[in-house]
């Protein structure tokens, strides 16, 4: 992985003008000494994303993104660090030194970006083929299915000609080995046949990764041949089971959720009809690559598989993986028509987008199709369907998740809730799965989860005010200090701010790039967005300034006490003292000039 020194990471940052970056992506309104405009992390109809050219950062107030340039490049674009390093370093017009990489890392880079140019030249002969009087049938088979001029070019749909030999010769007059032909899965080498084309005489589909580059094919048979579809193998650089179908584009959607389909028309009829949020696992079964794959862009996947036995075997399958990574999962009912591209065909877009409105819990799907293998007259299979859901409720750890649940169940089967929940606690009991429920005494620990909350939040308060207000560092830099703050990442940054306080070289974009991970970057950008009451008069804020200081450090105080080792004299000194400085804050004078 590429390394780059803090100096240099700070150049480039420094040099990336937060709102003209973000502007690129987002229109920016100016309001006050802040810009707004709508997230593009999700779907919202007021603007609540915000960027401040002061703090040269962006933070979202309804779903809570944030950082820093780099972050935003990295968020929006899916780019590791370092790509978004290289990206934004190009922008400003900086080069980058070149990193040391050994004999065998080169060779190998090398040739991957080979591959990639090979992939990238048969993409663009196949979308030339299409658009000529070879491809004549392909043409017309994607207009039978409805796709207009405009769909196709933006797919990069094209044709592989009846020959199969045709790419291979193309690819070699272009200057490529047998040997990196045949590594690139595109043609096939052996001493009687010479080179010939995986695909030939087929409707072909390029499929690309998140940054639209081309990484494999797939194509349909033109007339009789078997198999009817055919993808690429796996290659250096395609894994079936970490890349989507239509990803490149459906990771810009604005729609809350991802849309999941079985194939590769579904996925281009979807985004023909307005739903550019649709995706499909590439010829292979979705695995826990694909949904993870899926978490970085969504936290919602609504399945729109065929409405065959396949089919909901599929989304049976898809269900558990998904819940696996922590996604949110529904089902879309299609009937009467078999999957999207007829569904749409048939009853148009906004009937498709009432499916969606309607989609069906995943849990309740499970439910539904299991109910189907039991007579629910006959008494006996009746009692075993209650059973086996009654074990399906178990999978809840939450105790009100699965209430909720057995509520739902209850009501849409009519079973008596008291004798589901009986049920349900029996066999938890029996497996050592439900523990006996304990009341709370005097709402106790809701107290306590409340206090430390408020905690968290003055914390947070402060740290917001020391970006805000130039002065009110000199005011407290006596009272408290970054060991006051009791949350492990609150004292990291509270470290930081102090530092450049000292060296009056306050920049809370440069303390979010100290931050390796995406979500602590987030975590950060929310400290320094804390909201904050802007009708007060200053006196009102100076008071609420002076209670925040306070609370900061008599937590500290508590904190220090009931972890303090007895052993420990210095500590214990330094507590004493602390105590006594508490008493004098009362008396402190706060200014926010």
């Amino acid at each position: 992985m590429a390394y780059y020194s803090d100096e240099l990471v700070e150049e480039v940052r420094s040099r990336n003008d937060i709102v003209d970056v973000i502007g690129a992506y987002v229109r920016l309104t100016k309001k006050g000494s802040t810009y707004f405009g709508l997230c593009p992390f999700h779907n919202e109809k007021t603007g609540s994303f915000s960027v401040s050219p002061g703090k040269q950062m962006y933070y979202c107030f309804g779903c809570g993104a944030g950082g820093n340039v780099f972050t935003f490049v990295m968020q929006y674009e899916n780019f590791s660090f370092p790509e978004a390093m290289e990206h934004l370093a190009e922008r400003a017009g900086i080069a980058l030194p070149k990193q040391e990489m050994s004999a065998q890392a080169k060779r190998e880079a090398d040739k991957r970006q080979l591959l990639l140019e090979i992939n990238k030249t048969a993409a663009k002969y196949y979308y030339m083929l299409l658009r000529n009087e070879r491809g004549r049938q392909a043409l017309d088979y994607f207009r039978r299915r409805e796709l207009s001029d405009e769909t196709m070019q933006k797919f990069g749909l094209g044709y592989s000609d009846k020959y199969s030999d045709d790419l291979y010769r193309y690819l070699k007059q272009q200057g490529y080995s047998d040997e990196l032909l045949k590594e690139s899965g595109l043609v096939t080498i052996d001493e009687v046949r010479g080179g010939h084309d995986k695909f030939w005489n087929r409707a072909m589909f390029p499929i690309m990764d998140v940054h639209n580059k081309v990484i494999g094919f797939g194509g349909r048979v033109m007339g009789e041949g078997e198999p009817k579809y055919l993808n690429s193998p796996e290659t250096r650089i395609f894994d079936k089971s970490r890349n989507l179908y239509g990803l490149n584009i459906a990771r810009q959607t604005k729609k809350p959720q991802m849309l999941l389909c079985e194939g590769y028309m579904d996925v281009i009829a979807l985004h023909q009809a307005g739903f550019d949020n649709a995706v499909a696992s590439l010829g292979t079964a979705f695995t826990s690559g694909h949904a993870s794959l899926l978490k970085r862009y969504t936290k919602e996947v609504y399945l729109t598989f065929d409405s065959d036995g396949a089919g909901v075997k599929a989304a049976l399958r898809a269900i558990p993986i998904l819940k696996e990574v922590g996604l949110t999962c529904k089902v879309i009912n299609m009937r009467p028509h078999k999957d999207p591209d007829e569904f749409i065909k048939a009853l148009g877009a906004e009937e498709y987008q009432k499916r969606i409105d309607e989609a069906e819990n995943s849990f309740l799907f499970e439910v539904r199709i299991l109910s189907e293998q039991y007579d629910m007259k006959d008494p006996e299979s009746k009692t075993a369907f209650h059973t086996e859901v009654a074990r399906k409720l178990l999978d809840f750890d939450g105790e009100l998740e699965r209430e909720n649940y057995m509520e739902a169940v209850a009501e849409r089967y009519h079973i008596g809730f008291e004798h589901l929940r009986s049920l349900v606690n029996r066999l938890g009991t029996e497996g050592g799965l439900v523990k006996e429920r304990v009341p709370l005494k005097s709402g106790r620990n809701e107290q306590k989860h409340k206090k430390e909350d408020g905690m968290r939040r003055s914390q947070q308060l402060l740290l917001t005010w020391l970006i805000e207000e130039e002065h009110l560092y000199d005011s407290i830099r006596e009272y408290i200090g970054p060991e006051d703050f009791t949350e492990e990442l609150f004292r990291r940054v509270a470290q930081m701010i102090y530092e450049q306080k000292e060296e009056h070289a306050l920049n809370p974009a440069q303390i979010i790039s100290c931050f390796p991970d995406e979500e602590e970057q987030r975590e950060v950008a929310a400290l320094f967005h804390a909201s904050i009451h802007e009708t007060e008069t200053r006196a009102e804020r100076e008071k609420a300034v002076k209670e925040t200081v306070i609370r900061v450090k008599e937590n500290s105080i508590n904190y220090r006490s009931a972890h303090l080792d007895p052993a420990d004299m210095q500590s214990l000194q330094r507590l004493i003292e602390d105590q006594r400085m508490a008493q004098d804050m009362r008396k402190m004078h706060i200014s926010i000039d």
